[in-house]
């Protein structure tokens, strides 16, 4: 075990939710450790007191910009704060050119975020929305979408966008990012990446992996709260992308209120409309923090150690993984099934006899830890399964 990780492990100091819950949902929304909660606690009680005379806020989201671009290997002046990885990649739908007929590749299964942006590019201005269907197993379990199909796709000439979940949200599955970033990168095709599954899970490197613009929301697997998210936009790409929307500090001069200067800035700043959800920031700065002290390889090391054991006690009893395992496949998210239980009503059973939080997506039921759960948690999960 990761001797950076122990002290977390089961310590319901620093995750006060294990006092309550055996908690499996971070693909849904986060409990908050400890230290996010005491960052959002005393911004509160500094604003009751004080409004915004203690602190310089603003400089604060110079710092945040800058935490959150080492967690991707970004430069900070690539990275914008925003409210939700939806705006992120609704700021990338609309600022292409589209002509009809141009295809905009996507998987099945993906979260509607990543999908409503470019329906309203097909229905507002005629570009084609290809969905590539998963492919299930023979034996009726394992479901996937190929990376050779999402290649195959790609290739078209008219593909002038690929958009991917880093990590499936209902199946888990993890697409090879760094494969499909690569033959965009030397096609001429832009890469969007959607990392709200993935970032705080496991390590995500957009120059390694050739992504041109990334957004994750904070509320998931970076422990933070709702309503703060990292967008990054590739510097190469900053002079073409255009805001979404535009506000007071999109500007370059953003401090001059005497004098109106339309110039936008050169920075990811100018994708920041106006006012902050500092208390939000707040919190995801100490999570990002968090995370970082810990090492993203690490965390991640510990959540496959936690989703195996769960994978083998789950088989044993006589339930289907649907998840890949295989190689880079696999994620924190495990999906699996019941070839004679009702899934809804098992999540229920869980939550209301066990205090035991996990949900169902995709007809399956869905299993989410974070480093911070314990062996014994999974155990109790796997015991309190119907049988078969």
């Amino acid at each position: 075990m990761d001797d950076t990780l122990t002290k977390y492990i089961g310590n319901a100091e620093e995750f006060p939710v294990l006092r309550h819950w055996d908690f499996f949902n971070h693909a849904g929304a986060s409990p908050l450790p400890r230290v996010v909660a005491a960052a959002v606690r005393q911004y509160v009680e500094e604003t009751e007191t004080t409004a915004y005379l203690t602190g310089n806020r603003y400089a604060e989201l110079d710092v945040i910009r800058a935490i959150a671009a080492k967690m991707i290997n970004a430069d900070a002046d690539e990275v914008a704060l925003l409210k939700n990885t939806a705006e992120g990649l609704s700021i990338v739908a609309n600022t292409i050119d589209w002509r009809p007929g141009d295809r905009i590749v996507t998987a099945a299964g993906e979260y509607p975020a990543n999908v409503y942006p470019w329906m309203e590019q097909q229905a507002r201005r005629g570009a084609q929305l290809v969905i590539v269907p998963e492919v299930t197993a023979a034996d009726g379990t394992m479901r996937q979408v190929p990376l050779e199909h999402i290649l195959n796709e790609a290739a078209h000439p008219r593909t002038r966008v690929v958009t991917l979940s880093h990590v499936e949200f209902a199946t888990g599955q993890r697409h090879d990012i760094a494969t499909i970033g690569a033959f965009c990168r030397e096609n001429g095709k832009i890469f969007v990446v959607d990392a709200i599954q993935s970032l705080g899970a496991m390590p995500v490197d957009v120059r390694a992996m050739r992504i041109d613009y990334l957004a994750s929301g904070g509320q998931k697997w970076m422990l933070a709260t709702e309503g703060a998210a990292i967008f990054y936009c590739r510097r190469e790409l900053l002079d073409s992308t255009r805001p979404l929307l535009i506000g007071a500090v999109s500007v370059a001069n953003y401090m001059n209120f005497d004098k109106y200067d339309y110039t936008l800035a050169p920075t990811g700043r100018k994708f920041e409309s106006g006012s902050y959800n500092i208390a939000g920031f707040k919190a995801l700065r100490a999570a990002m923090e968090l995370l970082d002290g810990l090492g993203a390889d690490a965390v991640s090391r510990r959540i496959k150690h936690l989703t195996d054991r769960l994978i083998d006690g789950v088989r044993a009893k006589g339930y289907q993984v649907a998840s890949p395992r295989d190689g880079q496949q696999w994620s924190g998210i495990v999906s699996f099934g019941s070839p004679a239980h009702d899934h809804e009503s098992i999540a229920r059973m869980l939550r209301k006899e066990h205090k035991t939080e996990l949900m169902v997506r995709g007809g399956r039921l869905r299993f989410a830890p974070h480093f911070y759960n314990t062996e014994e948690q999974i155990d109790r999960l796997i015991d309190h399964l119907p049988a078969h």
